[in-house]
């Protein structure tokens, strides 16, 4: 049986980073139920991992906030979690 290769997302900002693992079967080349099942295993995994990702996400935004709102430093909510996350690339191009 060949080797599983688990399914990892990896989140790094300057002041923290957090890895997200969740194993997946070995993938096979035989039957045809073998592979459905690893493939099912691979969907509720990618899932599974999109929840924990947006939790940490969320749960990242609200300290942010907190900080900012100590700090007094007013926010534009909408915009920040559009982009929460991702690189600052406006005014770019």
């Amino acid at each position: 049986m060949a080797p599983s290769n688990p399914l990892t997302a990896t989140y790094a900002s300057p002041s923290t980073s957090k890895s997200f693992t969740h194993p997946l079967p070995p993938a096979t080349a035989k039957p045809t139920a073998a592979k459905t099942e690893y493939l099912s295993t691979l969907r509720k995994s990618v899932t599974q991992l999109q929840d924990e990702i947006n939790a940490f996400l969320t749960e990242r935004m609200e300290e942010d906030r907190a900080l900012a709102a100590k700090a007094g430093v007013k926010i534009d909510e909408k915009r920040e979690e559009e982009n929460y996350g991702e690189e600052n690339v406006e005014g770019e191009g």
